[in-house]
Order: C-alpha cells, then structure tokens, then sequence
C-alpha cells in the first residue's frame, strides 16, 4: 500500500514525497504523513495550508516538545517551492485518487495498531512473559513472535538442538566421501528464522552479544553467518531459561572462551 501511494504521489506530488520520505523523515505510513496528506490531496492544495491549519493538525499527531513550529516552517517551505504541476483537473483526479488509498492506507494502519495491541495484552499475561523479555533484542512484540512460533508446551521438543533445527538457527552437515561441507537450513519455520534474524541484530547493541559477534566478525565469517551463529547461542539459552524457569544471564550465556581466559 504505501509503496502504491509512493508512486502514485510521485506522479504528481514530488512535495509529499521531499517532506516525508526518505531517511530520516517521518514516513508516508506515519500519522504526521497521513493527516496532512488527507488534509491536502493535492500540492495545490498543500500550498494554502496556513501555519495556524499545519500547527492544528501537527498537535494531533505529534507531542509538544516535538519542535512542531520548526516542523510548520519546513513543511512550509516544502509545500511553497516551485515544482512542476499536472493541468488543474488531472491534479484534482489524481488527489481523488491519493485520497482514497490514504483511506486503505488509515485502515491498515489502524489494524496494525489494534492487533499490536492485543498482541501485547496478551502477551503480557503470559506466565513467560518475564523470562523472555529478559533477553537482549527482544521487546514485547518480537518476544511474543518468538513464544507463538516455539510455543509454552516444555515437552514440545526434546532438547536445545531440536528447538535450533526448527528455527533453521543450527547449520547442516553434508558429507560424502572426502567432501565436508557446512551449510543453512532450508527446511525451517520461515517466520521464527525471521524474528530469529531481528532478535540477533537488536542484540548486537548490548554487551556480550556484540563482543560474540565482533569476535566471530574477526574470524572472517560472514555477517548473516555470525547473526544466525548469535541467534543459535541465544535460542539455546531462551530454551534452557524457559525449561528452568530462569532470567537471562550474559555472565553464564556468554562465558569467556577458555583461550581468551588463559
């Protein structure tokens, strides 16, 4: 959807595209974007907005101490360079037409936003709730992925190396003859592998996982290698917490190696 309203503003509305896409910009899929674009469907349209009108709908979107006068003054700006225009009535159809995915586009938000929410509430009440959230990398909702692809059943899998072929976190050894070769696993849960992926890397801001990581790096393995390596040790120790019912602990998760000790 907003990659639609993406190329569909681009024909006509370069604007919208310099005030809120793009790195560091708020984002089309933003309230900010969608309420001022819903306000303005057109540049036309942008270019009347007032101050008092830009400030009134920045309030509804946006807290106080957000600096929402400079906002008003670069949305300004934006909205009153000169820039190359469609005729009058084809920009009024293609206003019509942004207004309505904005609508599709404010539904799906809005979905997002409610299913967010009683994934949290839910997750909240879970019993595994404190364990999880323990861990590096892992937040409310990131945590509730992970427990609804693993699941709260202890005797779901035998041990910590049946949980990591699941998730497609332990690599695959294929041997014949003299050949030896290590690979990923193709055959997993898609979706844990995925959270797996976004787990390990929020975790590369702490402590132990970023120096397991920076050592591996230093080994000249790959960056996805490392990742899925980091996400297998944290698996393991996510299983092992659970099963004992026991907070994360980076002094036992990671232990210094033997050699770097020595």
């Amino acid at each position: 959807m907003i990659n639609r309203l993406r190329s569909h503003l681009r024909e006509y509305y370069p604007a919208a595209l310099v005030a809120f896409h793009g790195p560091g910009k708020p984002g089309l899929d933003s309230p900010r974007a969608r309420m001022i674009l819903a306000a303005a469907p057109t540049p036309t349209d942008a270019a009347k907005l007032t101050r008092s009108q830009l400030r009134a709908l920045l309030k509804r979107t946006a807290r106080p101490r957000c600096g929402i006068d400079t906002e008003v003054e670069r949305l300004r700006e934006i909205f009153r360079a000169d820039s190359l225009r469609q005729l009058p009535k084809v920009e009024l159809a293609l206003g019509h037409q942004a207004a309505a995915l904005i609508q599709q586009l404010d539904a799906a938000c809005n979905s997002v936003a409610q299913l967010a929410a009683a994934t949290e509430e839910a997750f909240l009440a879970h019993p595994d709730t404190g364990v999880i959230t323990s861990f590096p990398g892992l937040s409310v909702l990131s945590g509730a992925r992970v427990l609804a692809e693993i699941g709260d059943d202890r005797e779901r899998f035998a041990d910590a190396r049946a949980v990591k072929a699941y998730a497609g976190a332990a690599p695959v050894t294929r041997a014949s003859g003299r050949s030896h070769v290590v690979v990923a696993r193709t055959v997993k849960n898609q979706r844990l592998a995925a959270a797996g992926y976004m787990w390990a890397f929020a975790a590369l801001r702490t402590e132990a996982p970023r120096a397991h990581y920076d050592r591996r790096r230093a080994g000249e393995e790959r960056h996805t290698a490392t990742l899925r390596n980091l996400f297998n040790k944290l698996l393991g120790c996510l299983y092992h917490c659970l099963q004992n019912r026991a907070h994360y602990d980076p002094d036992r998760a990671f232990a210094v190696p033997l050699d770097i000790a020595a």
